[in-house]
C-alpha cells in the first residue's frame, strides 16, 4: 500500500524493534526526569522548560551509562 502512494516506510522490517529505540529512550527520560513533575500554565512555558532540559541538562550534565556514567561534556 505504501508503494501505491509513493511512500517510503520508516521502519526496516516487521518485528525489528530497534529503529526507534533512541527516540523512545529520550522521550522516556524527558517524561520521567522533567515533564511528569511539572505543571505548565502555557504551551510557551512548557516549550521553554523542555528546551532548558534538553540544552542545559540532557546534553550537558546528564550521566550516560554507555559513556561510563559521565556526561558528554566531561569526555
Amino acid at each position: 500500500m505504501l508503494n501505491t502512494f509513493g511512500i517510503v516506510s520508516g521502519m526496516s522490517r516487521e518485528g525489528n524493534c530497534w529503529d526507534n529505540a533512541v527516540a523512545e529512550s529520550f522521550f522516556g527520560s524527558l517524561k520521567i526526569e522533567r515533564v511528569f513533575f511539572a505543571t505548565y500554565k502555557t504551551r510557551d512555558e512548557a516549550k521553554k522548560d523542555i528546551t532548558d532540559y534538553i540544552e542545559m541538562f540532557y546534553n550537558c550534565r546528564r550521566r550516560y551509562s554507555y559513556l561510563g556514567y559521565v556526561s558528554p561534556k566531561k569526555i
